[in-house]
């Protein structure tokens, strides 16, 4: 079944009958032309060789050819093929740390700024993959299911923020259970858990909770926001302007510090990686280069039908047309010209 993918550019055709209809003007025009310049048999004899039907056919070549251009434009398609297109990925889940202490300002802006910027990268690297957002600090709630849109992922990540989560700490644990259950549970691999934090002050047992996540198949990577040299937390007021920094009871300045002994421990525990956060983001580069060389499943499959162009075969034909018009002589060959009364 013949269709066109461009329907759009048949309206061209339209003019067809307006470049007709010049050319008939225009050898009206001419005509008229040589009439003035002499009397009718004059004129037959000084445009003997000149031949009206030769002019024609040129102007019909070269309609049919900017016809058949026009035609191709439109790109027609005949005969179609039905394909299976597989999207294959991994099970992405990214853990972010909404905790106060990541208001830090020891990577610029701050922590938080800095991993979600990170965050975003990582969300634009992945090709295929379901990407799934848990937010945390006291305690751990799912910001976003596992998804293939992108875009949902991303918006969803820039609303995440301390004021997200009121209880206070950095509970890891909780983030690292609150994820798994966005695993599906029969599969033993293709589960990536990112963990992007800065370690410090954190509750529970998250080593027990790294050795649940590796006995459900799921690799656990860490990625340390932060420096370990230790510095204030700002406290924040309106419009996010800073009105002092965090103090503890005895009114001493509290300083957060990177804990990157447990990151690392944790990713061993499950055959992932540490990975320290430097101002660029080429560990992120890193890191997704080690998740794409795991072995990928299909997350979703569409049978998708092509069509054969067949474009090419009007186009040839109007080449073909156009290279006749252009050989095509107006003049033919007579056996006496007129040379003149004197002659």
């Amino acid at each position: 079944m013949l269709r066109f993918s461009e329907v759009e550019f048949l309206y061209l055709l339209g003019l067809m009958p307006i470049l007709f209809l010049f050319f008939l003007w225009s050898f009206r025009q001419k005509r008229s032309a040589l009439m003035r310049f002499g009397g009718t048999k004059l004129t037959e004899r000084l445009t003997g060789e000149a031949s009206r039907r030769r002019q024609w056919w040129k102007a019909t070549l070269l309609l049919l050819g900017v016809a058949l251009l026009v035609a191709a434009l439109a790109r027609p398609q005949f005969g179609a093929k039905v394909e299976t297109i597989e999207r294959e990925g991994q099970d992405i889940v990214i853990a972010l740390d909404v905790s106060l202490s990541m208001l830090a300002r020891d990577i610029q802006p701050n922590r938080l700024q800095k991993a979600k910027h990170a965050m975003s990268s990582l969300i634009d690297l992945s090709e295929g993959d379901r990407i799934g957002l848990i937010a945390f600090a006291g305690e751990a709630f799912v910001q976003c299911p596992l998804t293939l849109d992108k875009r949902a992922a991303t918006m969803l990540l820039n609303t995440m923020g301390p004021d997200l989560i009121p209880v206070p700490g950095t509970a890891l644990t909780s983030a690292m259970r609150k994820s798994l259950t966005l695993f599906p549970e029969k599969e033993q691999k293709h589960k990536v858990l990112i963990l992007m934090t800065d370690g410090e002050g954190h509750t529970g047992e998250p080593l027990e909770a790294a050795k649940e996540a590796a006995d459900q198949g799921v690799r656990i990577y860490t990625v340390g926001i932060g420096s370990t040299q230790g510095t204030p937390i700002p406290l924040l007021g309106p419009k996010e302007r800073q009105k002092g920094f965090k103090k503890d009871g005895e009114g001493e300045v509290v300083m957060t510090r990177l804990d990157e002994i447990t990151l690392r421990e944790v990713a061993e525990l499950t055959g992932g990686k540490y990975y320290r956060a430097s101002p660029g983001v080429s560990e992120l580069e890193d890191l997704y280069a080690d998740i794409a060389g795991m072995d990928k499943k299909t997350l979703s499959s569409v049978q998708v039908t092509q069509f054969e162009e067949r474009f090419q075969i009007l186009v040839l034909i109007a080449l073909f047309l156009l290279v006749v018009e252009l050989i095509l002589a107006e003049r033919r060959k007579v056996k006496a010209v007129w040379q003149g009364r004197f002659q």
